[in-house]
């Protein structure tokens, strides 16, 4: 005989429910009975002192201590392999939510599991019980008349608890989710302190990423077309230093093109020096830093006080921040003849300040270069402040975390 598809699911969940609060019982009540035995011996201490009791008990409270948090991984098992529901491991602090559930709420489930299961095989026994009758010797049958009123009646209560217990029990399994989430699930505290630590990583990630894009681009760069512009003037230059019979419009024209390609050049290599210096891998933030306040187009007193390199991306920050504001300070900066850089190391942070002398009025509000700064000293955790009032003197600082 075939059993239709929607009886043959509610069969199979029936039976999971009833699975799962089978094992519910089980070590729910294993707490329930050790609340009890240490009830029972904090009694007997009260009312009928023994010399041994204290010691029992002694040994029995961290019984019940150990049980509080060594029955979570069942009830992970539990609600993992039964209800398909993962419950996510307690950390050390959670164990007060352990304890809660295990030793104060586990019990109270316990007994409704009890009484569930109780239900069900007492519906069981009494919708059976014509076919027990009907097993009893006939002698006794004759004795006892009216059995059959009392056995119908029984049946009947006995089938209509059977049709009761899928619902009870898909109700208490429910319940029982509701509570192991709640109690044993992430709080949401937890979960916003999970949400940070990923995005902390996801976003170091992508730093990262795109540090080491730069050091590429940087590569390719030098390898490539800074390559091919040095041969290209090198062959400029040396056309026009042998192709001396050529008209004086052609020589104009070769001269005009290999100004072109050396000032291309200089560009390029300020391109890639702005990119990601190889001075800067080889030798460190002092090193690139002296390259940047050497080239600078006025004064710059440059300290660097570092015991120990830091990270790359912490390194390239920096760089970055120092070669940007150098820069806004020779193109805005008006009337500034010095510029001071700082950089030094306090425990986890190193900090960068970059000041001028100049007329001031800087704002980070307004325009894109103040703002690019900032939001990349801020992809590596790092502050950025600015003090420029009109008349200056301008003050640049940021702040950046380093934990090597």
């Amino acid at each position: 005989m075939t059993v239709p598809p929607r009886l043959r699911r509610a069969l199979v969940r029936l039976r999971r429910d009833i699975a799962f609060i089978a094992a519910g019982v089980t070590l729910h009540l294993i707490a329930l009975l050790l609340h009890v035995w240490v009830v029972i011996l904090l009694l007997g201490t009260i009312f009928a002192p023994d010399p041994d009791t204290p010691v029992v008990l002694a040994l029995s409270v961290p019984l019940l201590i150990v049980a509080g948090v060594g029955l979570t991984e069942p009830q992970r098992w539990r609600f993992r392999t039964l209800c398909g529901v993962e419950l996510p491991r307690l950390r050390f602090k959670g164990a007060k939510r352990q304890f809660g559930y295990n030793l104060l709420i586990g019990p109270l489930l316990g007994l409704l599991e009890s009484l569930l299961l109780a239900l069900l095989l007492a519906a069981l026994a009494a919708s059976l019980v014509l076919v027990w009758v009907w097993l009893v010797p006939w002698e006794w049958r004759v004795e006892h008349r009216g059995y059959t009123t009392t056995a119908a009646y029984l049946t009947v209560a006995g089938l209509a608890a059977l049709a009761a217990v899928p619902g009870l029990a898909a109700g208490l399994v429910r319940l029982e989710i509701l509570v192991g989430r709640a109690v044993l699930g992430v709080s949401r505290s937890d979960e916003l302190a999970r949400r940070v630590e990923d995005l902390t990583v996801s976003r170091a990630g992508a730093v990262d990423a795109a540090d080491a894009e730069r050091r590429r681009i940087e590569r390719d760069l030098h390898d490539g077309a800074q390559q091919r512009l040095v041969s290209l003037a090198l062959n400029l230059g040396l056309a026009k230093a042998t192709l001396t019979d050529l008209p004086p419009e052609a020589q104009e024209v070769i001269d005009a093109a290999h100004r072109e390609a050396k000032d291309a050049i200089e560009e390029l290599n300020s391109l890639v020096r702005g990119l990601h210096p190889a001075v800067l891998d080889e030798l460190g933030l002092d090193a690139a830093l002296s390259g940047l306040a050497a080239r600078a187009p006025l004064p710059v007193r440059l300290r660097v006080d570092l015991p120990q390199r830091t990270a790359p991306a912490v390194e390239a920050v920096a760089y970055f921040v120092v070669s940007e504001a150098l820069t806004n300070i020779a193109k805005h900066a008006r009337e500034a003849t010095w510029a001071e850089v700082t950089v030094t190391r306090f425990g986890e942070i190193l900090r960068v300040v970059i000041a001028d002398d100049g007329v001031g009025g800087a704002d980070p509000s307004k325009g894109s270069g103040l703002k690019g700064l900032a939001q990349r000293v801020r992809s590596v955790d790092g502050t950025f402040r600015m003090s420029s009032p009109m008349g200056g003197p301008t003050m640049m600082s940021v702040e950046l975390p380093c934990l090597t």
